[in-house]
């Protein structure tokens, strides 16, 4: 028998001499034949879906071996560069049922419709019937929309269904065939109606349409209410975005002019008391976030903006006192590599990857600066994500 002493970043068990074995939390014990024997940390998983369902790889871990997993993944991804001894917080959770985004999936057999996240790995649609992720808001939807897609979707045709809970009631995205029929049109609108959606739109290919929008569909942002586009990047819990935000506040404190690179909507830039330039490469963000700030009459000016094609050089980041980054899973390899040039006092790296984040925090800091702490953030409970945020000193 060997003993399970960490999870792999992709969710498996792995004995000190690298034996492998699915739903198996440090502490277990893996046999010759491959069976695991629970130790302290393997917990009952809450949901009957749970491990076919994609949504969650890693319920079977307790809190204190899951925060261990997050902080191993960000360890290990700066050790990978080089860099060591970092300080690395405990990891923020954001708790069970507070998920406010989530894209579920929809085919039509045999005049049943399935309804769900896919199986890890495959195409296969875990029809749900109950998630622990899910904010109750959302999840109340799925037997309504499950119901509605019968109406919509053909024999075998498949769609994916985009949720989101914005200010004052969800945001529905349906990405699939167009309704065909009165019977399919008046079906919409009643579930929009009787849901009291902010927003239902419909994407059959060429972009989405808004079918039902009966008042402004918006997601407040810093105290601001700011429209949300179709596919805009939102942080996936309030509580998740909360301890981002206050990472940030920290590492900028005091700071009176700030750069918000990879924007958004705004989520840094609308809850930092300075002034700031948010510069954002999607367009229909960078507008929506300048008509927020000036409606919520906030210091926040705004540049639609490449940052990949053409990151902000040397000589246009010497005016500002601090620097937030939120890139892409990609991370900001080309902007990074000014920054490391430049003599920006503080940055503050908000991050959904720990590979590129620790690649750019080695360009920084073989560019002076120094890391000073990591801030683990656990949104996706029970999956293999971690976000973070970090700070760098000059």
């Amino acid at each position: 028998m060997e003993e399970v002493v960490r999870i792999t970043g992709d969710g498996l068990g792995v004995t000190a001499s690298g034996r492998r074995a699915r739903l198996a939390t440090p502490g277990d014990l893996l046999a010759p034949d491959g069976a695991v024997t629970p130790g302290p940390h393997h917990q009952a998983p809450p949901c009957r879906h749970f491990p076919e369902c994609g949504g969650c790889q890693l319920q079977h871990v307790d809190d204190a071996a899951y925060a261990a997993f997050l902080r191993d993944r960000v360890a290990g991804a700066l050790s990978a560069q080089g860099l060591a001894g970092v300080e690395i917080s405990p990891p923020h959770l954001s708790p069970p049922n507070s998920r406010r985004r989530a894209a579920l999936h929809a085919e039509r057999r045999g005049g049943r419709v399935l309804l769900g996240f896919r199986e890890e790995r495959s195409r296969r649609i875990v029809d749900m019937r109950e998630c622990h992720i899910l904010r109750p808001e959302l999840f109340a939807l799925v037997g309504p929309l499950r119901d509605l897609m019968r109406g919509v979707l053909s024999e075998r045709e498949s769609a994916t269904v985009r949720l989101t809970l914005a200010d004052g009631g969800a945001d529905v995205l349906i990405e699939g065939p167009a309704p065909d029929g009165l019977a399919a049109t008046e079906a919409l609108t009643r579930f929009a109606e009787a849901r009291g959606l902010v927003r239902l739109a419909i994407d059959d290919g060429g972009g989405p349409q808004d079918w039902w929008t009966p008042r402004p569909c918006t997601v407040t942002l810093g105290g601001a209410a700011v429209a949300l586009p179709h596919g805009a990047f939102l942080q996936a819990t309030e509580d998740g975005e909360a301890a981002l935000v206050a990472a940030v506040r920290d590492a900028v404190a005091g700071a009176p002019t700030v750069l918000d690179l990879f924007a958004g909507l705004g989520t840094f830039a609308l809850a930092l008391p300075a002034r700031v330039l948010a510069v954002e490469g999607a367009l229909d963000a960078a507008l929506a976030l300048k008509a927020a700030a000036a409606r919520a009459g906030r210091p926040v000016a705004v540049e639609h903006r490449d940052l990949f094609r053409r990151p902000l050089v040397v000589a246009e980041l010497a005016r500002f006192d601090a620097v937030v980054l939120d890139p892409p899973r990609a991370g900001a390899k080309e902007q990074a590599a000014e920054l490391a040039r430049s003599g920006v006092p503080r940055i503050t790296y908000a991050s959904c990857n720990p590979a590129t984040f620790a690649r750019d925090a080695r360009t920084l800091v073989d560019g002076s600066y120094r890391l000073e702490w990591v801030r683990p953030v656990g949104q996706f409970r029970w999956s293999t994500h971690v976000e973070l945020a970090a700070a760098f000193t000059r």
